[in-house]
């Protein structure tokens, strides 16, 4: 049985979650509503996705830095 870390399950939860979030993105596109609320949704979206993979990149930075 393979061996779980912690840091392999938060890095294939935070891209799991920013890869939902540009989903999300996606779709407010295409909703049914105002061009500016369209816009608002898709904004908060990317920019959720972008502070995921930030943190992503935080906690990578962080394995690597602590394995050597």
């Amino acid at each position: 049985m393979a061996l779980l870390r912690l840091s392999n399950v938060i890095t294939r939860s935070l891209s799991g979650r920013a890869a939902a979030h540009r989903a999300m993105a996606k779709a407010a596109l295409c909703a049914d509503s105002s061009a500016s609320t369209r816009l608002k949704r898709y904004n908060h979206h990317i920019e959720k996705a972008q502070q995921l993979e930030a943190r992503l990149s935080e906690t990578a930075k962080r394995s690597i830095g602590g394995a050597v």
